[in-house]
């Protein structure tokens, strides 16, 4: 009966590695660099060697090991292939089927936001819960969709991109995605700060933010300190991430929307604004979801791996 299993969580910068026994808790926790020169053919064979030696340092033998989860930038299908990943530098690859062989070990992989709401769900703030959304406001809105404790990955792996449901079509700027009006150009730190800098121009009201770098923390301080014009600005950002978490609820029915990120760490006074605005849009059965902040943190991403491996073995 395997005992350990590993959680990868694959970024553009560094890759987070965790050991875990099969109940979930971590029992080491690593970084090692993400080389991407050479079309990213380092990296599979980095993570591999780092848990060779691991496993070694640590005299687990293999077959106590359950396998390997993983998760990546980029669309994840059924298969474990995908078709790009820019951050990476990767074109087509499979993920799986070169760890597995690399390695030794079962492989599961997936969208990295899609596994990192897998952790939440598991050991996070949807802890208990079963059918969850998880949203992430950072630099981007990710997301990922769990419906009966398993992750929606869809036909191309892109289940959970809600970051890019479009949600202003009068928008005229291009979002990175090459679309107009995405979530993610309102609700995501640059979103804030975006809508932020575009509301100063058109105003002259008084406010704290003039004469300070923009940023979403700095639009969430002045809205602590009672700001209006960075409460017009809070209102623009909850009405617009309220009304898509609205519309999404009615299709998912979650028993809890997790909100995770960067931007989260304003905290209470985060979700109070889009509490607000989420009950005004929600269908009536959704209306009473709760809203929470995500409690893993950076460790999001290599909880949901493990989680993701142990559920693939089970089945």
């Amino acid at each position: 009966m395997a005992q350990y299993c590993f959680g990868i969580d694959v970024g553009g910068t560094s890759i987070k590695c965790g050991l875990f026994d099969t109940s979930g808790k971590v029992l080491d926790k690593w970084e090692i660099k993400t080389r991407v020169e050479e079309g990213g053919r380092h990296i599979l064979p980095d993570v591999a060697a780092s848990i060779l030696q691991k496993t070694k340092d640590a005299s687990i033998p293999a077959e106590d090991v359950a396998g390997i989860g993983i998760g990546v930038p980029g669309p994840v299908n059924e298969n474990g292939e995908i078709p790009c990943a820019v951050n990476l530098h990767w074109g087509q690859k499979c993920i799986e089927e070169e760890l597995r062989t690399l390695s030794g070990y079962p492989v599961k992989a997936a969208n990295d936001a899609n596994v990192a709401a897998l952790g939440e769900m598991w050991k996070g703030g949807g802890e208990g819960a079963r059918n969850m959304i998880l949203v992430t406001l950072g630099t981007g809105v990710g997301g990922g969709i769990i419906v009966n404790g398993r992750i929606v990955a869809g036909a191309h792996g892109a289940g959970g991109e809600i970051g890019h449901a479009c949600v202003d079509p009068n928008e005229e700027e291009a979002c990175n995605c090459g679309g107009h009006g995405c979530l993610e150009q309102t609700a995501s730190a640059t979103g804030i700060a975006r809508v932020a800098r575009r509301m100063l121009a058109q105003s002259e009201r008084t406010s704290v933010l003039r004469g300070q770098e923009i940023t979403a923390k700095a639009v969430f301080d002045a809205y602590k300190e009672e700001d209006q014009l960075a409460a017009d600005i809070v209102s623009v950002f909850a009405d617009c991430l309220g009304r898509a978490l609205g519309s999404f609820s009615c299709v998912v029915d979650p028993e809890v929307i997790v909100i995770g990120g960067g931007v989260s760490k304003a905290g209470d006074v985060l979700i109070q604004a889009i509490e607000k605005s989420y009950k005004k849009y929600a269908f009536s059965a959704c209306r009473d979801t709760p809203l929470v902040l995500a409690k893993l943190g950076n460790d999001a991403g290599i909880v949901g791996a493990a989680k993701l491996i142990l559920d693939a073995v089970e089945n």
